[in-house]
């Protein structure tokens, strides 16, 4: 098994001073490491049982589409406003350095629909709240996250309380 820690590397003071960002990109110029975080991610997707696969902008987006084709799930979208062009949903959320909201297409999920979540890096859990609002906002229901990284630090473990939980490295 390959120690994907060690293609996660650390940026300090980015996107702003005192933020320590964790760039996933080298796990994207590894073949066989992106190869094993795919398959690892939708090993847990198919453990959940899931209809859907949900996934922040942007670099959710990189994970979930590969994980959508390779375990033939439906992939939907959450973006920033005005990026989505039918009607949305929108939930308002913060993030470790400011605030933010994110949007869903009203009808890319439909109700009693399982929904797993993925994304990179899991930090203090304001994407992944908005996610799970915006899912129930179309009667779906999230039964799952994967990450890549979780900084576990940051956030509650209330957050993931009732949610399968897949973290690939934990910080």
């Amino acid at each position: 098994m390959i120690d994907i820690k060690k293609y996660i590397l650390d940026v300090e003071d980015f996107p702003q001073q005192g933020i320590n960002f964790k760039d996933i990109t080298p796990i994207l110029n590894h073949p066989a490491v992106f190869q094993e975080v795919i398959d690892r991610m939708a090993a847990f997707v198919l453990e959940c049982q899931a209809d859907v696969i949900i996934a922040p902008e942007a670099r959710g987006f990189l994970f979930a589409s590969a994980i959508a084709y390779q375990t033939h799930k439906k992939f939907v979208l959450i973006r920033k406003p005005g990026k989505l062009p039918r009607a949305t949903h929108h939930v308002s959320y913060d993030l470790e350095y400011g605030s933010n909201i994110l949007e869903m297409h009203q009808d890319d999920i439909q109700a009693n629909e399982k929904v797993v979540i993925i994304d990179d890096i899991l930090a203090t859990g304001g994407t992944i709240e908005a996610i799970v609002k915006l899912v129930e906002l179309s009667h779906g229901q999230v039964v799952g996250l994967s990450v890549v990284g979780d900084l576990t630090t940051l956030h509650s473990p209330n957050l993931l309380k009732g949610l399968s939980f897949q973290a690939l490295v934990k910080y």
